[in-house]
């Protein structure tokens, strides 16, 4: 801070104050690191994987992989719940329904703006991920639905599995439309309120916002919050790491993750060695407050032949 001369008859005090001004002016809050284990894996859609849906042993396999790539990760899923409804036989975005189908049945009741699945698509998965202590995020893509209810029918099904650490919304589908094909941002009163709620199951539970936009986020409420940026078509590396590191640094106060490993930004991380770990460890040395890392679901099977993927001991 830039300093005024004072006149000779107060130059000692004035010194002596400006001295302790500065300081204290000084002192800034240091970044954060997170206070749990780096959680590093994939994130998981019914959309993403080729050739059907992978059986619990290749996500057990191929997070632990992930995983092992960082000193001290635990293996962890983002595993979706909830899509975008769309018409059947239509491209997803040419008829969105303005709904969400969550991938269980319903508990009986009227829901507006959700729909549900005849099975569970779930539980067999979560089982497998309790018995060998991954983390797990059940994420949703909320459409037109109110997110509280969303967060009561996924707890409700599901908060009784000791792998599931919260709840993600992606804020991309939040409030959808084809005028707000980005989301409609959240706001301050919203992400309290979401958290609270979150927090009504167990006051340990977090819950994930996730976009590329700094503006979709909340402008100031940060308590029991983390921050996921999935941001893709990046010309390299160093583009994304530079796009990564002012979202890490927007949230400072807050733990962040990032997806990465999407098609659009394949003519670079193909040509890396080890893909997985050169992103995860170049975003890490750039991004103190990193607290999670995701491969995602549409390129795994080329990092992760599922051929090549051995059973797990459960």
């Amino acid at each position: 801070m830039k300093k005024i001369s004072r006149p000779c008859a107060a130059l000692l005090l004035a010194g002596f104050l400006a001295l302790c001004f500065s300081a204290c002016a000084i002192k800034t809050t240091p970044v954060p690191k997170p206070q749990t284990a780096l959680r590093a894996g994939l994130r998981s859609s019914p959309y993403g994987p080729k050739n059907g849906f992978p059986a619990a042993d290749y996500w057990l396999s191929s997070a632990r992989s992930m995983a092992s790539r960082f000193d001290g990760a635990v293996p962890a899923l983002v595993w979706i719940v909830g899509t975008m409804e769309s018409t059947e036989g239509t491209e997803p975005e040419d008829d969105f329904t303005g709904r969400i189908k969550l991938s269980f049945p319903s508990p009986g009741g009227e829901f507006p703006n959700i729909v549900f699945s005849d099975t569970d698509a779930n539980e067999a998965y979560l089982e497998q991920f309790d018995r060998n202590g991954f983390k797990v995020w059940l994420q949703v893509e909320p459409a037109n639905a109110n997110v509280e209810t969303l967060i009561k029918l996924v707890m409700d099904r599901y908060g009784k599995h000791p792998c599931v650490i919260g709840f993600g919304i992606d804020v991309e589908w939040h409030r959808w439309s084809r005028q707000n094909n980005e989301g409609v941002e959240v706001s301050d009163a919203q992400a309290q309120a979401w958290s609270e709620r979150l927090r009504s199951y167990d006051p340990s539970y977090q819950l994930f916002l996730k976009h590329w936009l700094e503006s979709k986020m909340p402008s100031s409420y940060r308590q029991g919050l983390a921050f996921i940026n999935d941001s893709q078509e990046f010309t390299s590396l160093e583009q994304m790491l530079a796009d990564f590191e002012a979202w890490g640094k927007a949230f400072a106060t807050a733990p962040v993750g990032f997806q990465f490993g999407y098609p659009g930004d394949g003519a670079w991380w193909r040509e890396l060695a080890d893909p997985p770990a050169a992103i995860g460890k170049a975003i890490l040395a750039r991004i103190p407050n990193t607290s999670d890392l995701y491969w995602v679901d549409f390129t795994m099977q080329e990092i992760w032949p599922e051929a090549a993927v051995a059973p797990e001991e459960k």
